[in-house]
């Protein structure tokens, strides 16, 4: 499996409430186009606003400022991914979905790219 991490800061004039709302709608459209960009998986984690996020990030001297959330998309295997992006089909959800990032996304602020994910330990799914 490969996963694309996509790290994401809103926009200015989104409050972090208002960018967590308008990114889930976001998502349907993740959801529409899956099938063209052949994704297998997609999820969302929302930046939590909470005090403790300032003290963890002080006790390992990070004085970055925390991104709102992060996006993992999953495919089955790089060409899956490869072959998404080389159709025709897929380049079009691409752009829909490029378009819409640019709506409530600080791009430019914004960080993505490719892992392979390696389970340490975990019981995910198990609660």
């Amino acid at each position: 499996m490969i996963k694309l991490i996509y790290a994401l800061r809103r926009r200015n004039d989104f409050s972090l409430q208002a960018f967590h709302e308008r990114w889930l709608v976001h998502g349907r459209l993740v959801t529409e186009v899956a099938a063209a960009i052949r994704a297998s998986d997609y999820f969302q984690s929302h930046t939590i606003d909470a005090p403790v996020n300032v003290q963890l990030a002080a006790m390992r001297g990070i004085t970055a400022p925390p991104f709102d959330g992060v996006a993992e998309i999953w495919w089955t295997s790089l060409d899956e991914l490869m072959i998404g992006a080389a159709s025709r089909e897929g380049q079009a959800a691409y752009a829909r979905l490029l378009e819409d990032e640019r709506q409530f996304i600080d791009l430019a602020n914004s960080s993505i790219f490719l892992t392979e994910e390696h389970t340490i330990f975990g019981n995910r799914g198990r609660r």
